[in-house]
């Protein structure tokens, strides 16, 4: 047996971190090897025992894994030296979900909650050699099964996919402490996993242990940072010591009295001048090494590090003439929040490596993100995502693990939510990234308590006792238990009871709508609704935290999952792969009405790849020209669990989409956005996030296809910092004056210290009725990664792709002639993206896949 053992020398403390596990369903008796982190899923896939669980239609043969009990088992020996400390703890970072834990044959823990650290001293029941820990599973159908009954109806769960679970209608999601999305969503599969998804370690320590270390901001500014080390010390009988805090710049010592058991000690703590954390955008996300000893006797005995970034943040929520504000302010700066909802990166999360997190929050900050929103249907990420986040500036908006649903009210399931809470905001409240603690993902509005006439018809569903009790349970757990942990345990950190809501009054004017004045909106019209993307104009909101517009992964994504004879867009697999209902339809609707016929199925691909990005760039431009009224726009969705057609900019290989490249534009810190929504004129915005003023000139020009200009306008920009204006207001009549608007375009570029620093294209007519012709497109090689593309006539959407993986600087790109483009290409390599050689490069522009 290979178990790791880790001694500090320093200390007292050593671990012992638990390896060579095996598995086996416990109706069986041959054991198999497993990996843990893992589980069941994925070991009985590397067992060769079933099929990959994302291929075709596979999904729906395996739904008999998870009405089995499984079970889990490792040998392990403990070293002399650390049986004779004083405690030793079995730790276990992560159980999913319905566990009981045997040591040498006693029970000595069960477990109910993927989401909680559960810690037991075992100590008593420990020899030296051959230590038998074995975790019995229980299926979390079967468990759920039982409660359903007993509750005697079904809780709302709209996303719970329980037919393809072969469980009938019974909606089994709510009841288990488990990620909802396991249980299926629109976007994802059902596969409700069982095992060790996070580590097991046995811990020993001697005389004290320091178990937590929080560095509280009190008051935060350029000059100075007030703040409180939390301390909390675990020790086995009274004592006398010293404590030491250090970091950069300070060195604090106090005396302390222990007693028996755990004491919180609080230092106050003072750094002059202190290098602030800030976005992405801002300025430099500074972090910051807090370190806690603890003396005794000139020994020490115990110690803890913690990084974190000084900042201070808050959500401010302030009453004006047009209804509420709602934006995150850092270090006393109205931040503009440019991001996407996140959600886990697959379906069994042991499978997503610290390369992954990587390219993800690289490809976040790429595109000009400064806030992902981890949203409440998933986990909350493992510490490497938030260690990521700090360190590359992006903020995060938290929600709790509740989505889409209304949840049970038990005595038993507050307490376990309420513990669940509490060890999740302690592990994250170090990390300067989180911005907001959010309770749940649209339950609010779904339900819509105060306003008989609104929600998603859920309410209607019920007797009156039993509305009563589930919105009492909705209360309960929402608007008391949550915000109080957060209060008492991170009170810097604002709480927002969910998403989206108007404001938080216990009253009709509480529930979010598609024209609320306050509060944050999820905006679903476009797509859900079938209203055209110019909808996205006129329905703008204080913070838009989700809207957003399907498309397929690419071929050579698609292909990974599917065969030839399935490339058809109703064929079983391509409809298995497409978890909203209507999806694959309204894209096919949405694509009639804006761009050309595609030729093929996979120049459909590409289509819905160019319709998706065209949507969300609307969206986007539209909510960022509205600033400061509108101070936040998060598209869904920043990725995929599995490979799917979806809302997201990178499907689940990495692979950014056109939409992603879009995003990177429409999110530049100084950007030009041209609206054309109003027939009758065009308005030329330039808009700010930068602090710095923005001085430089717009030139527009009106172009025809050939390169050609037509017209030329010249204006001065003096924008102050953090701002946006119309810098040029045109009319399209005595714009175009006679030219034929489905051969002209109008580009409008912002130019500073004779640099480029943004330019955008606007056409006069959707993209099926320009009037394209093949171009010749020229690729000359300027170095290993970097090459120049022109054209003799417009191309639209030029798409460069490369055999090896890796992403461009910029791609889906429309080219005029006269105005060649630069490309360079960056390899994606253990999750960062370097200066690469593009393997067997690749040009297309929208006319190689229209059918002519």
């Amino acid at each position: 047996m290979t178990q790791e053992l880790s001694f500090n020398a320093t200390s007292t403390k050593s671990t012992l971190q638990l390896k060579d596990w095996k598995f086996k369903a416990c109706d069986e008796q041959n054991w198999l090897s497993a990996e843990v982190p893992g589980c069941v899923h994925t070991d009985l896939l590397k067992n060769g025992l079933i099929s990959d669980p994302f291929y075709g239609k596979n999904e729906l043969q395996l739904q008999w894994i998870d009405k089995k009990d499984w079970e889990y088992e490792t040998t392990f020996d403990v070293p002399h030296t650390m049986l004779s400390l004083d405690r030793l703890e079995l730790l276990f970072h992560g159980l999913d979900t319905y566990g009981e834990v045997y040591l040498n044959d006693t029970q000595i823990l069960k477990t109910d909650n993927m989401f909680r650290v559960w810690k037991k001293d075992v100590k008593e029941h420990l020899k030296e050699q051959n230590n038998v820990l074995r975790i019995r599973f229980h299926s979390p159908i079967e468990k759920d099964l039982v409660k359903q009954e007993k509750l005697g109806y079904n809780l709302p769960a709209v996303n719970d996919h329980s037919q393809d679970g072969e469980v009938g209608d019974k909606t089994l999601s709510v009841f288990a402490r488990k990620a909802p999305y396991h249980y299926g969503w629109d976007w994802g599969p059902r596969f409700v996993t069982s095992g060790i998804w996070k580590s097991v370690e046995l811990a020993g320590w001697s005389t004290a242990e320091i178990s937590d270390l929080f560095i509280q901001q009190k008051k935060v500014t350029s000059s100075s940072a007030e703040l409180t080390a939390v301390v909390e010390i675990e020790t086995e009988k009274e004592a006398e010591g010293t404590l030491h805090i250090e970091a950069e710049g300070i060195s604090i010592s106090q005396d302390v009295r222990l007693a028996v058991g755990t004491n919180t000690v609080e230092i106050e703590l003072k750094i002059t001048n202190p290098k602030l954390w800030w976005s992405r955008g801002l300025g430099e996300p500074y972090l910051y090494d807090f370190t806690a000893s603890y003396v005794q006797e000139e020994q020490m005995i115990t110690e803890k590090t913690v990084r974190t970034g000084l900042r201070s943040i808050r959500l401010v929520r302030e009453k004006e003439e047009q209804g509420a504000s709602f934006y995150f302010e850092l270090n006393g700066v109205p931040v503009f929040a440019k991001g996407a909802n996140h959600i886990p990166n697959d379906s069994f999360v042991t499978e997503v490596t610290y390369e992954r997190y990587k390219h993800e929050i690289i490809s976040a900050e790429l595109a000009n993100m400064n806030m992902l929103r981890v949203w409440g249907g998933g986990i909350y990420e493992n510490d490497e995502f938030y260690e990521l986040c700090d360190q590359h500036g992006i903020l995060v908006w938290q929600d709790f693990m509740f989505a889409c649903s209304m949840y049970p009210g038990d005595q038993d399931f507050m307490d376990n939510v309420k513990a669940e809470a509490e060890d999740n905001i302690r592990r994250l409240r170090n990390h300067p990234c989180i911005a907001l603690w959010c309770g749940n993902n649209e339950m609010d509005v779904a339900w819509a308590q105060y306003d008989e006439e609104a929600g998603w018809g859920w309410k209607q569903q019920y007797s009156q006792e039993q509305r009563d009790e589930i919105w009492q349970s909705y209360d309960t757990l929402f608007h008391h238990l949550l915000p109080e942990a957060v209060q008492r345990l991170s009170p810097e950190i604002a709480y927002w009871p969910s998403s989206p809501m108007a404001d938080w009054s216990n009253d009709r004017q509480q529930h979010s709508n598609y024209v609320s004045g306050s509060g944050d909106i999820h905006y679903w019209d476009v797509w859900h609704g079938s209203k055209p993307f110019e909808e996205y104009n006129s329905h703008v909101g204080r913070f838009m935290s989700e809207y957003g517009f399907q498309s397929f992964p690419e071929y050579k994504s698609v292909k990974q999952y599917a065969e030839d004879e399935d490339m058809e867009l109703e064929s079983e697999v391509m409809l298995h792969h497409q978890k909203n209902g209507r999806g694959n339809a309204l894209i096919k609707e949405y694509m009639e009405k804006y761009l050309p016929v595609a030729k093929d199925f996979p120049s459909f691909l590409y289509m819905s790849h160019v319709l998706q990005a065209e949507g969300i760039k609307s969206a986007i431009e539209a909510h960022r020209r509205k600033k400061p009224y509108c101070m936040g726009t998060l598209y869904w969705q920043m990725n995929d669990c599995w490979p799917v057609a979806s809302w997201a900019s990178m499907d689940y290989y990495g692979r950014w989409k056109a939409l992603h490249y879009y995003a990177k534009k429409s999110f530049q810190d100084v950007m030009v956005s041209i609206d054309g929504t109003n027939s009758e004129k065009v308005d030329v915005h330039v808009i700010s996030d930068q602090l710095d003023p923005v001085e430089g000139t717009l030139i527009s020009r009106l172009l025809n296809f050939q390169g050609e200009v037509i017209r030329e306008f010249k204006d001065a920009v003096n924008l102050e910092g953090n701002t946006g204006n119309v810098i040029l207001s045109l009319s399209t009549a005595e714009l175009l004056d006679g030219q034929n608007p489905a051969g002209t375009v109008l580009q409008a570029e912002l130019v500073a210290d004779e640099r480029v620093i943004d330019w955008k294209e606007h056409y006069f007519v959707s993209g099926k009725e320009l009037k394209l012709q093949k171009p010749v497109l020229s690729i000359t090689r300027v170095s290993d990664s970097e090459y120049m593309i022109e054209t003799n006539t417009l191309a639209k959407q030029v798409w460069l792709s490369a055999e090896n993986e890796g992403v461009f600087s910029d791609n889906y790109f429309d080219l005029i002639p006269g105005r060649p483009k630069r490309i360079q290409f960056f390899e994606r390599k253990d999750g960062a993206l370097v200066f690469g050689s593009p393997e067997n490069l690749e040009v297309q522009s929208m006319y190689d896949f229209m059918k002519r």
